[in-house]
């Protein structure tokens, strides 16, 4: 039988005091904003800011607690996009969003800095890092660290973390999420962890509070799709963390394969891995189709409370 986590989970604070909604309650969901060209499944969807913001209410009045800006597409073989351009993209935005919906929640999708640090001075209260603070980490040192931590050895000293320290001094919750250059695994189970180990390191190190920390498996990125399954089938493992959970399945290709299935005929699939990640013990889920995806959440919620459901 699988054992989930009971415990209290810590309630993240945004640095601008504005109110997030807390872990270990309902399924939170979370709202895909994409200000990009080359997305893989709604790059250049949303061309104006204007559309950014009709996309965001029809979002927010559909159920979703969250809203996620990203302004560079983490597709294979997308092209980077620099820290002036992705500024360029997400400033407006953000702005927008903050004038037009001043309660809302609003995540930074990021991995740069420079990015995170406007984006926070314009109104972002999260930041989600797709590399979980270990962008730019030389492979070398991953291994070393890792090796020193399996042989009980004295741990090398890490670098400092630039998106670490951003989130320490603007005193800023982040995501974390699972990823590294290649898919290179030894014992799968045992490196994703001590991934998540690394990253949770990073944080410390710069001063990151436990409070303001949540994880996200990272389905999809350094995977193959049966690593992305063999993630999604005991996610619990990560929930076992410690940490408040965000699983991010939406319209990802291991979806495709399994059904497949195109980009834009994946809605069922995601709904499958929404409800088996809820069951799992997930605490929000990040997705593009707010609107269908509340019904399974919800549907998913009823059935996890069992004789405790009430209407």
């Amino acid at each position: 039988m699988i054992k989930t986590v009971t415990r209290q989970l810590p309630v993240w604070q945004s640095p601008h005091g504005r109110p997030l909604p807390a872990p270990g309650g309902r399924t939170l969901m979370m709202g895909i904003i994409n200000v990009t060209p080359d997305s893989f499944s709604d790059g250049g969807e949303l061309p104006t800011v204007q559309t950014v913001v009709e996309r965001a209410g029809e979002m927010l009045a559909a159920g979703a607690d969250v809203l996620d800006v990203g302004g560079e597409s983490t597709r294979p073989g997308a092209v980077p996009v620099g820290e002036a351009e992705e500024i360029d993209r997400v400033l407006p935005v953000l702005t927008a969003l903050r004038r037009a919906f001043p309660a809302a929640p609003i995540s930074i999708d990021t991995h740069k800095a420079a990015v995170a640090e406007a984006a926070v001075s314009a109104g972002a209260d999260i930041l989600n890092d797709v590399w979980g603070f270990a962008f730019g980490l030389a492979s070398a040192a991953r291994h070393a660290w890792a090796g020193a931590v399996e042989r009980g050895a004295s741990l090398p000293v890490l670098p400092p973390s630039p998106m670490a320290r951003v989130a320490a001094t603007r005193h800023c919750p982040v995501i974390l999420m699972h990823n590294r250059p290649d898919r290179d695994y030894g014992d799968f189970w045992n490196d994703v962890l001590l991934d998540f180990k690394l990253s949770l390191v990073l944080a410390h190190d710069a001063g990151v509070p436990d409070s303001q920390i949540w994880l996200d498996p990272g389905f999809g990125f350094a995977k193959e799709p049966r690593h992305n399954l063999e993630i999604l089938k005991r996610l619990h493992r990560i929930v076992a963390l410690g940490h408040p959970v965000l699983l991010g399945t939406s319209r990802k290709s291991t979806i495709g394969r399994v059904l497949q299935a195109e980009v834009d005929d994946r809605v069922d699939g995601t709904g499958a891995t929404i409800i088996w990640g809820i069951q799992q013990g997930c605490h929000m889920v990040r997705v593009h189709d707010v609107r269908p995806m509340a019904r399974y959440v919800r549907m998913a919620d009823a059935i996890k409370r069992g004789l405790a459901w009430k209407e």
